[in-house]
């Protein structure tokens, strides 16, 4: 039997507090649930509820919806406002507009949510879920309504909980999904539940949903128990993001119910071996840290350490792990002497189409060389997930007659400060409006010339400049005689502007090292430029690569100023259409930058030799 599971990490998953996705994170987290996992559904956003979504949906229908193997896209949305018609209605448009196959839209069960919070009556809330549901079948689409609040809504009044499902059931809808919106229920309330809303509905075809809440740490446990009464489609969360304290975390569900308990929750076993990567993938893109504790996908979910158990388990794996780690992706580790990981390396290089030949004793050593240098520099801070072009780069650098394009012999920064004086073009400079549109900065000493301000037209050139005060014209040497310009900010005001300036040493092929530099905002940006001056003319396809997204984290908070910093640097290679990620880590949060900002552009020369460039990271 399969259960369809349907990923809201891309809409419910974002309401978590300090989980924000760019529609590109949205984009790159769709595809790989869609073809590493293989979800039955995605649900990526609200349209109706703000511009970011809105621009999901339109870009999802050229960069997404066509390259879509297993998932459907799903747009989420509401019943139409009370006493209103859903074809005056903004936020049904933008759901339509998004043309996705199926919609999902929240309706108001619990008779206290729609007397106190939607503020209609019942009949009223009825006729807008009836309304809604007639309406998107209409528009051909695969309708699934979100029945929120429905355990408390069921415990509170059973009879008009059971009449919103009808209603929604008349008006054609696909599938009811329960609702354990504020975490509340227990599994024996949630079995015991569905099991008489499926028992309701026994001779209609209609499809039962479940969507849990973790507020009381059993989000996975009600899952699991709706599945026993009868439900075949669960909703979730990678990772178990979600609101307050998260969603059912579907980390969890997906091997429960293909390996415990039979049930076919993605396509293949092979789907089921990218859970550990597709986790990790999601939390880096997320910019979050991966949680080594969590069950299956976490770096501690097979670990052993010490005694009995490291004995044990050396002898024999079944003793102390309850399935084959290799089947969710994961490895076992014991932390007295770390096991071999050629097989991870082997499998990560595949998956980028990189030639491998592990019969091949040349091939193998270097397979151990990589396996050796991925092992010091995650031991450092590294991890490869969701850097896949820093991995292959280092497996291209491990062959013999790799040739670098080109070297960063040295590079420099630079930051700081210059006082830079404001003369005020109309006299009314306050310094609460310091970034005031008739300012203009004046880098010349006094005495010199100053072109800045608003000059007298009726005062001829050769006199110099004449500037504008509230109490009428004045030359520069009026004012420097009449007026103290480092003080005065109804003429003029100092003000230090902060600079920063790269200057690099970098070797090009066969040519002789050359110096450049370059003034940025910041010094990523400002070693960016320098390295792309140096490198365009003999490299014009650098032309066509852009830095994307670029993401620090602080692996060791308790160190303070010296902690570790791990930088991820996004790349898009527009002639290409394809984008790739790096990712570097050191003390100096600028050295880790410009590591992983070589590692780019080094890897975006390469592509042409790379025939497997086509990395979705």
């Amino acid at each position: 039997m399969t259960i369809q599971i349907y990923d809201t990490t891309l809409r419910d998953g974002t309401q978590g507090e300090g989980i924000s996705l760019s529609c590109q994170d949205k984009i790159r987290i769709a595809t790989e649930l869609d073809s590493k996992l293989g979800v039955a559904y995605i649900e990526a956003g609200w349209p109706g509820s703000n511009p970011k979504d809105e621009r999901f949906f339109q870009r999802a229908q050229q960069e997404l919806l066509p390259h879509l193997h297993h998932a459907k896209l799903v747009a989420f949305g509401a019943t139409r406002h009370k006493m209103t018609r859903c074809e005056t209605d903004p936020q049904l448009a933008a759901l339509l507009r998004a043309e996705t196959p199926t919609v999902t839209i929240v309706a108001k069960i619990w008779d206290f949510q729609v007397l106190q919070v939607l503020g209609t009556t019942l009949e009223e809330n009825l006729s807008m879920i009836r309304d809604t549901v007639n309406y998107l079948k209409a528009a051909d689409r695969e309708v699934m309504l979100d029945a929120e609040h429905f355990f408390d809504a069921f415990r509170s009044n059973p009879t008009y909980a059971m009449r919103c499902l009808e209603a929604a059931v008349e008006a054609g809808a696909d599938v009811l999904v329960l609702c354990d919106t504020n975490g509340a229920a227990t599994p024996w309330d949630i079995e015991q539940t569905a099991a008489a809303v499926r028992l309701h509905f026994a001779s209609n075809t209609v499809r039962l949903g479940i969507h849990c809440h973790n507020d009381m740490e059993l989000a996975v446990a009600n899952s699991i128990a709706a599945v026993r009464a009868g439900v075949t489609l669960v909703q979730g969360c990678v990772n178990g993001y979600g609101e307050r304290t998260g969603n059912a975390n579907l980390m969890s569900l997906i091997p429960i119910l293909q390996l415990q308990l039979g049930y076919k929750s993605v396509p293949s076993m092979e789907h089921l071996g990218n859970l550990t990567s597709v986790s990790r993938f999601v939390d880096e893109v997320a910019n979050r840290p991966h949680v080594p504790w969590r069950p299956f996908v976490g770096e501690s979910a097979f670990a052993h350490k010490g005694g009995l158990h490291v004995a044990a388990i050396l002898k024999d794996p079944r003793s102390y792990q309850f399935i084959d780690p290799s089947m969710v992706g994961n490895r076992p580790r014991v932390l007295v002497s770390e096991l071999s990981g050629r097989g991870n390396i082997q499998s990560k290089l595949r998956s980028l189409n990189l030639e491998i030949d592990d019969k091949d004793p040349v091939w193998r050593a270097r397979i151990s060389q990589v396996l050796e240098r991925v092992k010091s520099l995650e031991n450092k801070g590294f991890t490869f997930e969701g850097a896949e072009a820093s991995l292959a780069m280092m497996w291209r650098r491990a062959s013999p007659d790799y040739s670098a394009p080109f070297e960063l012999l040295d590079f420099s920064v630079y930051t700081g400060n210059k006082r830079v004086l404001f003369v005020n073009h109309e006299g009314c400079f306050t310094p609460e409006d310091p970034d005031d549109a008739g300012e203009e900065a004046l880098t010349k000493p006094l005495g010199q010339e100053l072109f800045g301000g608003r000059r007298d037209p009726a005062e001829p050139l050769t006199g110099g400049p004449l500037f504008v005060t509230p109490s009428g014209p004045a030359s520069i040497t009026a004012l420097s005689s009449s007026h103290d310009l480092a003080r005065d900010p109804s003429v003029a005001v100092w003000r230090n502007e902060t600079h920063t300036h790269a200057v690099i040493k970098v070797l090009v092929r066969d040519a002789a090292p050359t110096l450049e530099c370059a003034e940025g905002n910041g010094p990523v940006d400002a070693v960016n430029r320098a390295l792309r001056r140096a490198l365009l003319r003999p490299c014009p396809q650098l032309e066509y690569v852009t830095l994307e997204d670029y993401k620090v984290r602080i692996l060791d908070s308790e160190s303070a100023t010296a902690a570790i910093t791990r930088v991820l640097v996004s790349f898009h290679d527009r002639k290409r259409g394809i984008r790739f990620t790096t990712v570097s880590a050191d003390t100096n949060i600028i050295v880790a930058s410009v590591n992983a900002l070589v590692d780019g552009l080094e890897y975006a020369l390469h592509l042409d030799q790379v025939n497997s460039a086509q990395v979705a990271v």
